[in-house]
């Protein structure tokens, strides 16, 4: 047998012990929630990694959609959102712990994944410039990229570096939105500058000076100048204004650069407390908006706040963990969320292909990954460590007399 199955096994009678233990005991142990997450992270990677490692994403993959012509752009949706949330957890590299050898298996996929997703002569060599789509997710596969620049970028031979710039670059030529869809432009150049040094600041720039524009108060962005009531604004829109200025400031350090991310990144932090205040105690939230079938990846912005370890003062880790270990748990098993194959299918809570909008498919689905960037803070993290505690619905519910969060701006 070898050692891959082996931790595999490890992890599941770790799961399945801690499991029964929560029948005994009340509320669970840090290491059992991240063992958890860990295992469901790696249960939801497997079938697109496994495939497109192999050269069979293609063969393999099932696609699920009420649209049309989803077939153009649905490999490279499960590959690059994928890609974006696990990469701060791969960007722990190996290391002698069960977690830490898991972690060489899917680094080693991973790169074996980049090479046929860029290699023009690849069966699974992915559309990166053809129709409206593939700048969306070029974009998150550029986001993971930045997030993983040591166990990814840095460990590809260079014929695969040149094969990923060369994909960036011919996602130029879809023409963004007037919306959301410009910081995917801008996503993709701050990784052309980062691992190429040839970007286009004019992207980088527009976007984020129209953003700036539509910026609403109280911790949230218009899409476009408008205000929409969904999770975009986690989605996408402040996870990648992050992104990007953060890749600017250590780039060229200048103090208007270093502003702009002190000021994004202070409104992430009063988003990340409305997102927090919006899991209740059961760990669900409201089915407001487009793009539901993203599942938990609506709470993006909150685990990366986390990662960052930048939570606002009265968001304690250990509550932030306890919630979004809760909302992941009651998603992922419910059923249905999965078909028998191990491929993520349409629905919020398990299998619900009238939660698709005509542009979901099977690929849009693992956008539910960004959830997991926490992984990256390692395991001797206080994110990690101390008993859970109640997040601020669950404690309103119970009785607690508590202070409000409230707008700053």
């Amino acid at each position: 047998m070898n050692f891959h199955v082996v931790a595999i096994l490890y992890f599941s009678l770790i799961i399945s012990q801690s499991v029964c233990a929560q029948k005994t005991a009340p509320g669970n142990t840090p290491t059992a929630e991240r063992e958890y997450l860990v295992q469901t992270l790696v249960r939801i990677a497997d079938p697109v990694l496994v495939s497109l490692s192999q050269n069979q994403l293609r063969a393999k993959m099932p696609i699920e959609s009420s649209g049309t012509e989803r077939e153009k752009y649905t490999h490279l949706e499960a590959f690059g959102r994928l890609l974006a949330g696990m990469a701060p957890w791969l960007e722990l590299g190996p290391d002698e712990t069960a977690e830490g050898k898991l972690r060489k298996k899917y680094i080693d996929l991973t790169l074996a994944s980049l090479r046929n997703a860029t290699d023009p002569k690849s069966p699974d060599f992915l559309n990166f410039n053809k129709g409206g789509q593939p700048v969306v997710d070029a974009a998150f596969f550029a986001q993971g990229l930045l997030r993983a620049p040591t166990q990814l970028w840095n460990r590809l031979d260079a014929t695969t570096k040149a094969n990923v710039i060369a994909a960036l670059q011919s996602s130029r030529a879809v023409t963004p939105y007037y919306n959301n869809w410009l910081l995917f432009s801008a996503e993709v150049e701050a990784a052309l500058l980062k691992f190429d040094g040839n970007y286009d600041r004019m992207r980088i720039d527009y976007a984020l000076k129209s953003h700036q524009l539509w910026y609403k108060g109280d911790g949230t962005y218009g899409d476009g100048p408008s205000f929409h009531w969904d999770y975009y604004n986690s989605f996408v829109i402040q996870p990648m204004m992050l992104d990007v200025l953060k890749t600017l400031v250590d780039a060229a350090p200048n103090p208007s650069i270093k502003k702009e991310y002190e000021t994004a990144l202070s409104r992430a932090q009063r988003y990340a407390e409305v997102q927090e205040s919006l899991i209740s105690p059961e760990g669900t939230y409201p089915p407001l908006g487009r793009s539901l079938a993203y599942r938990f990846g609506a709470f993006q912005l909150l685990s990366q706040v986390a990662l960052l370890k930048a939570l606002p003062e009265g968001l304690e880790p250990q509550q932030v963990r306890a919630a979004l270990y809760t909302l992941i748990k009651k998603q992922v098993e419910a059923p249905g969320t999965f078909d028998a194959n191990g491929w993520l299918q349409i629905g919020l809570y398990g299998h619900q292909p009238q939660i698709g909008e005509t542009y979901i498919s099977t690929g849009s689905l693992y956008l539910c990954s960004e959830a997991f960037l926490m992984l990256g803070l390692p395991a001797s993290d206080p994110f990690w460590t101390g008993p859970d505690k109640d997040w601020t619905s669950k404690r309103i519910w119970k009785g607690e007399n508590i202070p409000v969060k409230h707008a700053k701006d």
